[in-house]
This record gives C-alpha cells, sequence and structure tokens, in this order.
C-alpha cells in the first residue's frame, strides 16, 4: 500500500477516489480558484462594488456546486460502506457535516 502525503488540514481519514473523480473536483476548485483571482485583481483596479459582488456570488455557487458534488459521493460511498459496516457514528458526522454546510 502507498503511503498518503500529509493533508494540510491534518485529516486522519482518507479517501480513494477514482482518477477520473479526483480530476473532476480538482478541474472544478482550479476554477474557483480562478475566480478568486479574478476579483483579486478586480480589487486591485479598483473596479466597482457591484461588479465585485456579482463576482463573489459567482464563486459562492461554484463553491456550493463543488460541495453538493462531493457530499453526493461522500454519501454514495464512504457513508453508505460505514453504515453498511455498522459504523453508526458516521451519520453523526454526516449531520454534523450538513449543519456546517447549511450555515
Amino acid at each position: 500500500m502507498s503511503e498518503k502525503k500529509a493533508c494540510p488540514c491534518c485529516c486522519e481519514k482518507h479517501t480513494a477516489r477514482s482518477e477520473e473523480e479526483k480530476k473532476k473536483l480538482i478541474n472544478r476548485l482550479k476554477r474557483i480558484e480562478g475566480q478568486i483571482r479574478g476579483i483579486i485583481g478586480m480589487m486591485e483596479n479598483d473596479a466597482y462594488c457591484n461588479d465585485i459582488l456579482v463576482q463573489s456570488a459567482a464563486v459562492n455557487a461554484a463553491v456550493n456546486a463543488f460541495n453538493k458534488e462531493l457530499l453526493a459521493s461522500h454519501i454514495r460511498t464512504c457513508v453508505a460502506r460505514d453504515i453498511r459496516e455498522g459504523k453508526d457514528e458516521t451519520i453523526d458526522e454526516l449531520v454534523a457535516t450538513l449543519q456546517k454546510l447549511m450555515k
């Protein structure tokens, strides 16, 4: 088994994803990163507040879309597997995650 690199957020658990899924999610994040860089450029160029706010809303929508995709995958794979294995604490973890996402 290959050794996992340390996660910058100090994660204790890991999820194996297909290369296709990983690429798809990373591409979404890179697009979001580009949107953020665009907003920074707008700030540096003293863009009109409303224009910046519209772009910020677009970033929020993109992050929400990313979260929905990752959450659906998490439920189909990790949560379903853990429930089948009798690890009911995963349900509490999912509820806590949903509460954070819905703030």
